[in-house]
């Protein structure tokens, strides 16, 4: 049976959407605007398009000191499922020794306990948060979230995992979300050959790297509570500020920064933590927003939309700044320098994309856990 006229007019839209999407970076190339296809075949009425292979994802985290990491490592997990990411490991900066077994109780909730995790040493944010211990949860003589990495104590050096990860991955196609501090990204461009591998970790992230997304800085003004506005010196990159100023000026790869102010515009709805959760007696990631901040707080999704846009680059969920460079100052506020060569770019959000991506947000976050 033939296709429609109707039919055959949406394929030609749907091509030329493509062929004029801006995809800004591939690799380390820089490609033009427009006339990209990506290599997807597209075909309507019965026949699919051709399916992009996982994302491979690292996740730095400081987990514990927001719960905006929880929830998205709990997004990493809904799109693995989904086939979209593969998490390779993830990595902490929260040097506490809690940190690493909620991560690891996170993980095998999911059915993923074998993800390496490693750890820093650093002595920022010694405090145990205000829900890792979920991890030493008992019910009866039973963990509530079973797991095997009881304490940070033993897991490996978040270098060494960081090094491992790349040095096993295919050239240019690893995305590192980092939101947390810059701790162990900016040890692993220092760090030199070893028994992993011969090259040294700024050569690793050259050939291994296609995008970091990184939670932090400011590039807007962000308003106070008597109503004036204010340049932001952001968490992330203030607490560790030697690791964030080396990040921005040696990271040798494309990065794109979500900055305070997109996470703050888009909080997530307490409703769904109070409904969307329920299909389990304990979920860790309820339990540890209930712990951090009690609904009907909203939390701002911060973490979140770095996840989003290292899997999901091209759905359209923001906008992106010209390109440039970012610097950090001796205070610790980030400036922005449209540069035409720049490997710098920052989010932007308009009141149009909010509701679309907060609802990508809260179904990626609260999805179950699905076997594979």
């Amino acid at each position: 049976m033939g296709r429609s006229v109707e039919l055959l007019e949406s394929e030609m839209v749907m091509v030329r959407a493509l062929r004029s999407a801006n995809f800004w970076y591939t690799g380390r190339q820089r490609l033009p605007v427009g006339g990209i296809l990506l290599g997807m075949v597209l075909f309507i009425n019965g026949i699919v398009a051709e399916e992009k292979p996982p994302v491979p994802i690292i996740f730095d985290t400081d987990i514990g000191n927001d719960v905006d990491d929880a929830l998205a490592l709990g997004m990493i997990h809904a799109l693995q499922s989904r086939r979209e990411c593969n998490l390779l490991a993830v990595t902490i900066t929260k040097d506490h020794k809690q940190a690493a077994a909620f991560t690891d109780a996170v993980n095998t909730f999911y059915g993923r306990g074998e993800i390496p995790i490693g750890v820093c040493r650093s002595g920022v944010t010694p405090e145990a948060g205000r829900f890792n211990g979920l991890s030493k949860q008992k019910d009866g003589a039973s963990l509530r979230y079973p797991h095997d990495l009881v304490s940070g104590e033993t897991a490996p050096d978040a270098v060494s995992v960081l090094r491992s990860a790349l040095a096993k991955s295919e050239d240019r196609s690893v995305v590192i979300a980092q939101v947390g501090f810059s701790t162990n990204l900016a040890n692993l461009l220092q760090s030199q050959g070893d028994e992993i591998s011969p090259k040294s970790g700024m050569d690793l992230v050259r050939e291994k790297v296609h995008l970091l997304s990184i939670m932090a800085g400011a590039f807007k003004k962000i308003p106070d509570q008597r109503g004036g506005w204010f340049d932001h010196k952001e968490y992330n990159v203030v607490m560790d500020l030697k690791s964030s100023t080396r990040l921005a000026k040696e990271w040798p790869t494309p990065m794109v920064w979500s900055g305070y102010e997109v996470g703050l515009a888009v909080p997530y709805p307490h409703q769904s933590i109070e409904k969307d959760f329920a299909y389990v007696e304990h979920h860790p990631l309820e339990e540890a927003y209930r712990l951090y901040t009690p609904p009907p707080h909203d939390r701002p999704t911060w973490d979140l939309t770095s996840v989003l846009y290292g899997v999901r680059p091209e759905r359209g969920y923001f906008e992106l700044s010209e390109p440039g460079h970012v610097t950090v100052g001796p205070e610790g506020l980030t400036h922005f320098e449209p540069k035409p060569d720049g490997l710098h770019r920052y989010l932007k959000i308009t009141n149009e994309m909010k509701p679309r991506l907060v609802e990508a947000l809260v179904h990626l976050s609260s999805q179950p856990p699905t076997s594979e």
